[in-house]
């Protein structure tokens, strides 16, 4: 059974760090793409970041430049630094990995937190 586990999130001030990591397990072949989505208060699940076997990886426009995904193929595992975080960050992280031959699954969610 594939489970994708994330951990990282949390509470922290603007401005502040948090590194999310996604480690799947249950599976022996590699996901073609693993990447991050969130999920505001009130709004629908929207992109974030998504690395896509390391060739082409996208992030949203309101993330360029703060954020960045980095995948460790070895263990299986997608992670994103987050940098210079905004209040309007805040929403449930989660942790998606999806390919041809392995199908697309989602993490359980992490929630982050934006506040002085």
């Amino acid at each position: 059974q594939v489970q994708l586990v994330e951990s990282g999130g949390g509470l922290v001030q603007p401005g502040g760090s948090l590194r999310l990591s996604c480690v799947a397990s249950g599976i022996i072949f590699r996901f073609d793409t693993m990447g991050w989505y969130r999920q505001a208060p009130g709004k629908q699940r929207e992109l974030v970041a998504t690395d896509t076997s390391g060739i082409i990886i996208n992030y949203a426009d309101s993330v360029k430049g703060r954020f960045t995904i980095a995948r460790d193929y070895a263990k299986n595992t997608v992670y994103l630094q987050m940098n210079n975080l905004k209040p309007e960050d805040t929403g449930v992280y989660y942790c998606n990995a999806r390919g041809v031959e392995t199908g697309a699954f989602w993490g359980q969610g992490t929630q982050v937190t934006v506040s002085a």
